[in-house]
């Protein structure tokens, strides 16, 4: 992985693709990790806040050291894990996330934050992967306007409208592969219209000088550094997959983060 290259595309373009991270059997066997704990809750992990607490596949993922070393490179050696979620299509699903950036509804104080997006399946252009808008990062924050498409994955189908489409670029991933791209970078992904799930992991990093401006209650965890600002509560790592306290937790974890991104 040369580092250097992959950190100055991302702060060219505002977004790089293709970064290999598992293998083939690694990207499978996280797949099961996901797909065996959603049999033992009886529902989808799609959108669970902070899967973190509750499993230990995503926490590894999070944390493995050559993802970390690409983080530091973009924002810094103070690292705060703010969030992972899995995010999945079922097959043949409407599904869809409009135009938008990421950082535009989560009430941070500063932009050092960057977003990994691993995927566990296939993600391709018929299994509905991201296209970008290279360097729009640049712009900074522009307009949104809230939806209520319920077939939009976003919590409040927050939409971007006007978006040149014919500037944005797919950003394909094989099981294995992730994408990173910045808090401020215009992007979205279409249908589902494959046979099979696709299912990613969407992992949010955070310089540790970042704050939460909407209230002091927001958490995330120190992964590398030093965390010298003490601006978030601290999320407790699950040691074990769905620890029933973790689960309430977990709710309580959701239901912040629910009010925050749920305000203008």
């Amino acid at each position: 992985m040369d580092i250097t290259a992959l950190v100055s595309t991302y702060q060219r373009d505002g977004y790089i693709s293709g970064v290999p991270i598992l293998t083939a059997a690694e990207a499978a066997a996280h797949r099961r990790a996901l797909e065996d704990a959603e049999s033992q809750l009886g529902d989808s992990l799609h959108y669970r806040t902070k899967a973190h607490t509750i499993l230990t596949s995503p926490l590894a993922l999070a944390t493995q050291p050559q993802v970390l070393d690409l983080v530091e490179a973009m924002i810094g050696g103070d690292i705060l894990l703010y969030n992972t979620t899995y995010i999945i299509k079922e097959p043949h699903s409407t599904s869809h996330v409009s135009w938008h950036q990421d950082l535009t509804y989560w009430g941070l104080s500063h932009d050092d934050q960057v977003t990994m997006w691993l995927a566990l399946s296939v993600a391709d252009a018929t299994s509905g992967c991201m296209r970008m808008i290279p360097a729009s990062h640049h712009q900074g924050r522009v307009e949104h306007e809230i939806g209520d498409d319920a077939s939009n994955v976003l919590l409040q189908a927050q939409t971007v409208h006007g978006v040149d489409e014919s500037q944005a670029k797919l950003c394909p991933l094989a099981p294995g592969e992730a994408s990173f791209h910045h808090g401020w970078t215009l992007h979205a992904s279409m249908p589902n219209n494959s046979d099979d799930r696709r299912i990613g992991l969407n992992v949010q990093y955070l310089a540790a000088h970042v704050r939460q401006t909407k209230h002091d209650l927001d958490s995330a965890m120190l992964v590398r550094g030093t965390d010298n600002y003490k601006h978030f509560e601290t999320d407790i790592p699950a040691q074990s997959n769905l620890e029933p306290d973790a689960i309430k937790r977990q709710k309580t974890l959701e239901d912040r983060y629910k009010s925050i991104a749920g305000q203008a």
